[in-house]
């Protein structure tokens, strides 16, 4: 399952640092790399000093003693406050609605791996994500996993050159994704082969409302209104919607349901849509970050309109839809949709592909109806 292809240095023998969670898909993975013949040392990165990094730590350490290698544990919990949970908290705060497992990718996880690696001596990391990298006219790049129902690129979207020329991804090639990998794990004896799957937000046990108050993010009731500005009742505070959101309005009344379509933390309005108000045909994207092609290749292959046809989510359960994208200043793009979508939240990421391969991705500025 591990390509020696795509990483010119990787060789049998090579040490390499695994991200262990305390969960079956890093465990499976240990010993994949293992059986490839790199020498594994696992690392468990705590981001919250709670119970259920406690029992990841344990569980992490038994994985590590049955399959005899090295296990340490590093305190990210610093970092992890200060570039997820205050960003985090930060978004809902103006209105918008983050994506906390790409940042902290970017950020957080895969630096403390690589800073993990430098200190013991080892030249690449890993973790249990289903995606693949691959490379691509010298660049590196995420591709989709195997396994197209579990697949994370999205996740791994904004990692850069630096970060993916060392990165390992074991189970990307399964293309019976978490079943195979389960298997596997009972077939090895793994202790946490029947260990159920970890939740979106680490770092939020209950309620994300509950979490937001806990920070003082208060409440602001304001009005709820049309496209055309008619006022239709009454909002609790905007950081308890989701654009798309359909139920819990309150609106009562209209022939077809409302659907929230807009914030508007200036005015503190929740703007809503019927759903044929409620599509989108382009969006403004901020904060690229290339991954397969570099902006300079991508204004060279643009079409006549100045365009580039590739394939984009703008959001992590959504399957890639066909557009345009088109350069703006530098480490912005315009994205325009092929045929409407449901729209989107400010916040989520915009991520590009080609034909299964990440182009690159950026953060959500502006979605637009046209």
């Amino acid at each position: 399952m591990i390509s020696f292809e795509e990483h010119t240095e990787l060789h049998p023998g090579a040490r390499v640092v695994l991200g262990m969670s305390g969960g079956v898909d890093s465990s499976v993975a240990a010993r994949l790399l293992m059986d490839a013949g790199l020498e594994v040392i696992g690392v468990t990165c705590v981001f919250v000093d709670d119970d259920a990094s406690r029992k990841a730590i344990e569980d992490a350490r038994c994985v590590a003693e049955m399959l005899g290698i090295q296990h340490e544990v590093k305190d990210c919990t610093a970092a992890f406050s200060c570039q997820v949970i205050d960003a985090f908290v930060s978004e809902y705060a103006v209105g918008r609605t983050p994506s906390p497992c790409v940042v902290c990718n970017r950020t957080c996880k895969i630096p403390a791996l690589i800073e993990a690696a430098d200190s013991l001596g080892c030249d690449f990391v890993a973790t249990g994500h289903y995606a693949n990298v691959v490379c691509r006219r010298d660049r590196f790049a995420i591709a989709h996993a195997a396994y197209e129902p579990k697949d994370q690129s999205y996740m791994l979207a904004l990692l850069a050159q630096d970060q993916l020329k060392r990165l390992l991804l074991p189970l990307g090639a399964f293309e019976e994704g978490k079943t195979a990998v389960r298997a596997l794990a009972r077939e090895w004896g793994l202790p946490v082969a029947s260990k159920s799957d970890s939740q979106d937000i680490c770092f939020i046990h209950g309620s994300h409302l509950d979490f937001l108050a806990d920070r003082g993010l208060a409440e602001e009731p304001g009005r709820i209104v049309s496209l055309d500005g008619r006022v239709l009742g009454r909002h609790e505070g905007l950081h308890r919607y989701t654009i798309g959101q359909r139920k819990g309005l309150n609106i009562g009344g209209a022939p077809e349901p409302y659907y929230v379509v807009e914030k508007r933390p200036h005015a503190n309005e929740l703007v809503v849509a019927f759903a044929s108000e409620a599509m989108i045909g382009s969006a403004h994207v901020s904060h690229m970050v290339w991954q397969s092609v570099a902006p300079e290749e991508i204004a060279r292959r643009c079409d006549e309109q100045g365009s580039f046809p590739c394939s984009v989510k703008l959001r992590y359960r959504q399957a890639a839809v066909p557009c345009r994208l088109v350069l703006g200043v530098p480490g912005s793009v315009r994205v325009v949709l092929d045929s409407p979508q449901a729209t989107t939240a400010p916040g989520q990421y915009a991520v590009f592909y080609d034909e299964g391969v990440v182009i690159g991705g950026g953060v959500i500025e502006q979605t637009m109806r046209d």
